[in-house]
């Protein structure tokens, strides 16, 4: 059993990373004007500058790696193919997006209605950015995975 192979998980992480920004800037449009209430309730403002997209870009990138990573990882376990992939993105969501949004809950910053869509919206784009890093995922070069 050889190692991971850094290039394609490279790969595979940046195209995880661009699906899931992608798709999360995309619906972030269908539901901005309830978080900034949510905010303006808490005395709060939300400001998009420069540095945020950076900062956007680079917690992007570290969620694809991090979640190509954990499917070449199962890879020898559960095999190559789209339901590994999609086991390792339901698992990543429930590590990170689920014990986020029920922090949220907890802390009563954002109505249960859009933790909830934050919730279906998060799994769909882990599991779509899963499967996009697990299609240019490869063991070995010219392996089908």
């Amino acid at each position: 059993m050889g190692g991971i192979n850094v290039g394609r998980w490279l790969a595979g992480g940046f195209a995880a990373s661009v699906v899931t920004f992608l798709m999360e800037g995309l619906w972030s449009s269908m539901y901005m004007e309830q978080v900034e209430a949510a905010l303006a309730d808490l005395g709060l403002e939300m400001h998009m500058t420069g540095m945020n997209w950076v900062l956007a870009i680079v917690v992007s990138l570290i969620f694809g790696f991090a979640l190509v990573f954990f499917y070449a990882v199962a890879r020898p376990r559960f095999g190559p193919g789209p339901m590994t992939a999609i086991k390792m993105a339901v698992a990543f969501w429930i590590g990170g997006y689920l014990l986020q949004l029920i922090g949220y809950h907890m802390m009563g910053f954002y109505p249960d209605s859009l933790l909830v869509m934050w919730g279906w919206q998060g799994l769909i784009s882990t599991i779509l950015g899963a499967l996009a890093g697990g299609w240019v995922y490869r063991e070995e070069e010219g392996v089908s995975g």
